[in-house]
């Protein structure tokens, strides 16, 4: 894919006001690097929810909107503002994004379970997971919740 037919599918996604530093050209198609540190944080984000006392909001309970950055967690309050920030960059996701992270990282069912209780099929659920965590990764990346990695020349 050249740089302009991937600009043209962010801004009919509705991300074209993305940073130049965003598109995925100029991270060389990388995302799938950072698959294993937003799971991570949606596992974080997961336990962070239930210790404030809320279900997460993919789960069907709603939080407060803040627009805060702190990610130290030292204390409740970090924990509250990082669970108001995962769940600001979670609303990025489309409602079958948010059902897929939902159901397979929250809820730990498995991609055969998760397949099964899509109908859809197994091959298409894991392809659907890599693609949702890449644009999850791409949203936290943007919102400084995740770090750039070092590049490899």
């Amino acid at each position: 894919m050249n740089a302009n037919t991937i600009a043209g599918t962010l801004m009919l996604m509705g991300q074209a006001e993305m940073p130049p530093s965003m598109l995925f050209h100029e991270i060389d198609n990388d995302l799938w690097q950072y698959r294993i540190h937003t799971t991570s944080l949606l596992r974080r984000y997961g336990r962070a929810s239930v210790e404030v006392g809320r279900l997460p909001s993919l789960l069907g309970r709603e939080f407060f909107r803040s627009r805060v950055t702190s990610y130290s967690m030292a204390n409740f309050e970090d924990v509250v503002i990082f669970v108001a920030d995962m769940e600001r960059a979670l609303e990025g996701l489309d409602a079958q994004e948010q059902r897929l992270i939902a159901m397979n990282v929250l809820e730990e069912y498995s991609v055969p379970e998760v397949a099964r209780l899509l109908r859809l099929s197994h091959r298409t659920v894991e392809r659907l997971l890599q693609e949702t965590l890449d644009h999850l990764s791409q949203i936290l990346l943007a919102g400084g919740l995740l770090k750039m990695l070092p590049v490899r020349r």
